[in-house]
């Protein structure tokens, strides 16, 4: 089961960094746009983390729902708002920007908040 959870938490990740990258190419482009790296990127990082969990509740640890909640939040957002505007041939600067700001605050969740060390 600890094999499963490693290789579920590595394709999570990969579909982070694609979400991530798929923004982060576009960072000096004037026109921003949903691309397949940011649409593959965000449904991988959603699904697999949908699997984490399930895999991480069928263990014998605790697991901090209200971590859980925060990230499936952020990304259901995330994911909604790239699967809406993935047809679009362009996104507003604004968009582009929360999109970022969402991924990277859904990074920082993943990361920062861990359990207090004792």
């Amino acid at each position: 089961m600890e094999t499963l959870r490693h290789v579920l938490l590595v394709v999570h990740i990969l579909g982070f960094a694609a979400l991530f990258g798929g923004l982060v190419v576009q960072a000096r482009e004037p026109q921003k746009t949903v691309n397949a790296a940011m649409r593959d990127g965000a449904g991988t990082a959603f699904l697999f983390g949908l699997l984490l969990v399930g895999v991480l509740e069928s263990g014998d640890g605790d697991v901090n729902h209200a971590k859980i909640g925060v990230k499936f939040a952020i990304g259901l957002v995330i994911l909604v708002l790239v699967m809406a505007n993935v047809r679009k041939p362009t996104i507003p600067q604004g968009l582009y920007l929360g999109l970022l700001a969402l991924t990277v605050a859904n990074i920082c969740v993943a990361v920062l908040w861990s359990p207090a060390h004792t």
